[in-house]
């Protein structure tokens, strides 16, 4: 019991805890314990006194007594969880009334924990840190805190503000034509790309590629484990040097579950990106190889042009995103550039007449 005691004591320093309780012995006797334990105590006897505290402090957890003058410990509780500032702190009531209805009252208001009166000083503690290791959990990428993080249900840019935070983590650097993940493997979570591009492929039996997707800077990869966090679909390779950040699966998940805005966001990147393969599906299945050609292309330069007018995409990369052989892709090029419609270099294709090339029929 001593030992737990110790350890309980010097398990956080310094953290903030705002007691508001209107009776002096039992406020002066919880006061001294959490000071001897290594927290940072701030105190009121009222409610009203209380949440002006709370509001300039900012505790990382309450503990409120229920009955008091003023204000009690409902109407604590209704204003801190409506402020934003402070409706993630974890607040534990204390009380002697431990009546079922009472209980209740508090759970359907959002209230953490409850402490019936009177409780001792190791069960005291155990609760706090309970809490505090509960908000730890909520605490996602490099200590951005839940009310911190609000903002990306808020505000329309959440998905901005998540971007915002992936340029925080660690980065991991891709060398061109590096395997980034394989179709099958296990997935541990999504990638943000920062800078360089990516394509994804699907490999036939005999090795040849058939491309799913390219991606640039700013995209993120892997969104599909929104549904199923089995196996990745596709193979991942860096088309150039290419930079990315990386979300662990775990840590999607507690995001996706306290801001399910972003998750709205996600699935709207992955219905386009769906409707987009089987949009290329279809032109495979029942386009021409050199109208085929052309569209590919034409998505090319508009998804991923840097200049407005050109690509660089190698022969090879570009049959594998047309569904046909690099020979074909040869010979349709020396073609369209017979024909005025692009210029082209060793790795580069310039576009001379877009509207031209994206109404070619045969």
């Amino acid at each position: 019991m001593i030992k737990e005691l110790y350890l309980l004591l010097n398990y956080h320093v310094m953290t903030k805890i705002l007691i508001i309780e209107d009776n002096d012995n039992i406020r002066e006797n919880v006061v001294e314990i959490l000071e001897l334990s290594g927290y940072e105590v701030f105190e009121a006897d009222n409610g009203k006194t209380g949440v002006e505290i709370a509001l300039k402090m900012k505790p990382d957890i309450v503990l409120c007594d229920i009955m008091m003058p003023e204000l009690d410990g409902y109407g604590v509780l209704h204003i801190l969880h409506k402020n934003p500032e402070t409706q993630a702190t974890p607040i534990i009531f204390l009380t002697a009334k431990a009546e079922r209805v009472d209980v209740r009252k508090g759970m359907e208001l959002g209230v953490d924990d409850y402490l019936t009166k009177p409780f001792d000083d190791l069960e005291l503690l155990r609760a706090i840190e309970a809490r505090l290791k509960k908000r730890e959990l909520q605490q996602l990428f490099y200590g951005q805190t839940a009310e911190n993080l609000n903002t990306l249900i808020s505000k329309e840019d959440g998905l901005l503000k998540l971007k915002e935070i992936m340029l925080d983590r660690n980065t991991r650097q891709y060398k061109k034509n590096q395997y980034i993940n394989y179709e099958g493997d296990h997935v541990t979570g999504i990638y943000y790309i920062i800078s360089g591009k990516v394509k994804t492929v699907k490999l036939t039996e005999d090795g040849r590629e058939l491309i799913t997707g390219v991606y640039k800077e700013n995209d993120y990869l892997d969104i599909s484990i929104l549904f199923s966090n089995d196996t990745y679909n596709d193979t991942t390779i860096a088309l150039e040097e290419t930079v990315l950040s990386f979300l662990p699966t775990q840590q999607l998940d507690k995001l996706l579950f306290l801001y399910p805005d972003v998750g709205t966001k996600f699935i709207k990147i992955l219905a386009n990106d769906m409707r987009e393969k089987e949009a290329r599906l279809l032109q495979i299945a029942y386009m021409s190889v050199r109208k085929r050609i052309a569209q590919g292309i034409v998505h090319l330069l508009l998804q991923h042009g840097a200049d407005g007018s050109s690509i660089k995409f190698s022969r090879d990369d570009l049959a594998a995103f047309s569904g046909t052989s690099p020979e074909t892709v040869s010979r349709t090029l020396s073609d369209f550039k017979a024909e005025g419609l692009i210029e082209k270099t060793a790795s580069t294709i310039r576009v001379l007449n877009l509207d031209k090339l994206g109404k070619i029929k045969n």
